[in-house]
């Protein structure tokens, strides 16, 4: 038996708001999406166009309070080619929350206060 990776889901409180933040600092794009027949829930699946591994925003109409990320013990993490670029790039963004220069990484944080670590390819 074997187990791949599918897709990471983060719940979020305005979809469109998160999308244009994927897009924007980190280049995702939808490549489906899924929404209740009654409207309570929307699901979009973002890809980096490179891999097969999928980020999931998970969108409900009934919540308003923000979600309980708890202590932030995890993370999504991404690498990039041009860590200079991405680091200027996010810094106008003004969406870095942690810099470890001795590590060669940074977080990003998004709307809804989730971390992306960013990584230099290798």
């Amino acid at each position: 038996m074997k187990f791949t990776f599918n897709h990471f889901n983060f719940n979020v409180l305005d979809l469109q708001k998160s999308l244009k933040f994927y897009q924007e600092a980190l280049g995702l794009t939808e490549v489906r999406r899924k929404e209740a027949a009654d409207g309570s829930y929307t699901l979009v699946f973002l890809g980096d166009g490179e891999t097969d591994f999928i980020l999931e925003l998970t969108y409900m109409r009934d919540r308003n309070e923000p979600y309980d990320l708890g202590e932030q013990e995890y993370h999504l993490a991404m690498q990039t080619d041009n860590y200079e670029e991405a680091y200027k790039k996010h810094q106008e963004m003004g969406c870095i929350e942690f810099v470890n220069e001795s590590m060669g990484i940074y977080f990003i944080v998004d709307p809804d206060g989730y971390w992306t670590e960013i990584i230099r390819k290798k």
